[in-house]
């Protein structure tokens, strides 16, 4: 999958003979990220987690990521990065979201901020009633808001990486271990809501195979640009797609 998302990104940049064109990532603070929301549970206000941003031309891009550094160079430069750890990732999928989002190629690239997530959890949550009526949902990523609000309408079942999370209760709902159950869950449910910051910690590949037949809706700003290029389904209320 990560190779072909390159070849992808690639044909993009050789296309609009982008090669020399520069681009700098630089880590957000929580505060420049998501602004000051009502509730102060949100990973990126908690510490473990932040969004690097790339700067291409007039255009911002962003991805969430636990392994967070600063980069400036070329795409030629991105491009060349080896896609086996975190943080190359995160370079790499920020950069694609600044450069398609330059490109109109893809909308949302950038995180909402202050009641902006709670917003999107309630619209989430619409949009799956709306398009599948009242499903079992694997959610895969904890993401409050979002937890809170589908667990008040529908049964759910989520995971989560976080040694912090796994095994505690949040909205009732008891965060179960992504690594050891998420096949599990995928299999009982109907729908699966996963995270797009899966494309940047190297789980993607691993939901896309569980998920199988099942409808599998990506949310968020990290899956922005990926999602275009490997025809992935992709929910943001930034977004017209």
């Amino acid at each position: 999958m990560y190779d072909l998302l390159k070849n992808r990104f690639v044909g993009i940049i050789e296309q609009n003979d982008l090669w020399g064109e520069k681009v700098q990532v630089t880590v957000k603070s929580p505060a420049d990220a998501i602004g000051t929301p009502k509730r102060g549970d949100f990973p990126l206000l908690k510490g473990k987690e932040r969004i690097v941003e790339a700067r291409f031309k007039e255009s911002y891009g962003q991805a969430f990521t636990d392994a967070y550094v600063q980069f400036s160079g070329e795409l030629r430069d991105v491009v060349s990065l080896s896609l086996t750890s975190n943080e190359n990732r995160a370079i790499f999928v920020a950069t694609m979201n600044a450069v398609m989002g330059q490109l109109e190629m893809v909308e949302g690239t950038t995180h909402c901020k202050n009641e902006e997530p709670e917003i999107c959890s309630q619209e989430l949550a619409n949009y799956v009633s709306k398009n599948f009526g009242n499903p079992k949902i694997a959610v895969i990523g904890y993401q409050p808001s979002i937890v809170e609000t589908l667990s008040g309408r529908f049964v759910i079942q989520v995971t989560d990486l976080s040694k912090e999370n796994i095994g505690t209760f949040k909205a009732g709902v008891k965060i179960l271990d992504g690594e050891l159950d998420l096949e599990r869950i995928v299999k009982w449910s109907d729908i699966v809501l996963a995270t797009g910051s899966t494309v940047v910690n190297g789980t993607i590949e691993r939901i896309v195979r569980a998920a199988g037949q099942k409808p599998l809706i990506f949310y968020g700003i990290t899956i922005a640009g990926p999602a275009k290029l490997l025809g992935l389904n992709r929910f943001c209320i930034r977004t017209c797609e």
